[in-house]
């Protein structure tokens, strides 16, 4: 089973590309990391902000459920792209590394095993990831960037 990173590079004919970097880029063609430095000491607004750029998480997440109901593949695909394009831009904006939190999270997760998990439905037969005994979950600690400022 692969769990390696292959971050740029190519398999099986799919391109993997750096969201992260690009998120960046466009933040910063479109001014919207110096806004966020020139604002970032209003709680406020950051508050506002912050409540904002999930609203739009929670709008795409609907209308691809939407998209899903009409068997619209075009508008699915679509809608789960913009959902990672406002929570990368999110950690992007808030100065937070999210290549680093993706690499905590993702060594956490593949540090599980394959089981059941009882109590949860599992309609599919798919295996369930189960904590280990000594499992340890991802620590963002030093990654926080600005999000204070918001909370």
């Amino acid at each position: 089973m692969l769990y390696g990173r292959m971050n740029g590079t190519q398999l099986k004919g799919i391109h993997m590309s750096d969201w992260a970097n690009d998120i960046m880029m466009m933040h910063n063609r479109f001014g919207v990391r110096e806004w966020f430095e020139a604002n970032k000491d209003n709680t406020e607004l950051m508050q506002n902000y912050l409540a904002f750029r999930m609203s739009m998480v929670k709008e795409e997440f609907d209308e691809t459920m939407d998209a899903i109901a009409a068997k619209d593949a075009e508008e699915v695909v679509d809608g789960l792209i913009d959902m990672c394009v406002f929570a990368i831009g999110t950690l992007d904006v808030m100065g937070v590394d999210a290549n680093e939190a993706w690499d905590r999270v993702y060594t956490a997760n593949v540090s599980k095993d394959v089981g059941v998990k009882e109590g949860r439905p599992n309609p599919f037969g798919l295996p369930d990831l189960i904590k280990p005994e000594g499992w340890v979950a991802p620590d963002h600690k030093g990654n926080h960037g600005d999000l204070n400022k918001a909370l």
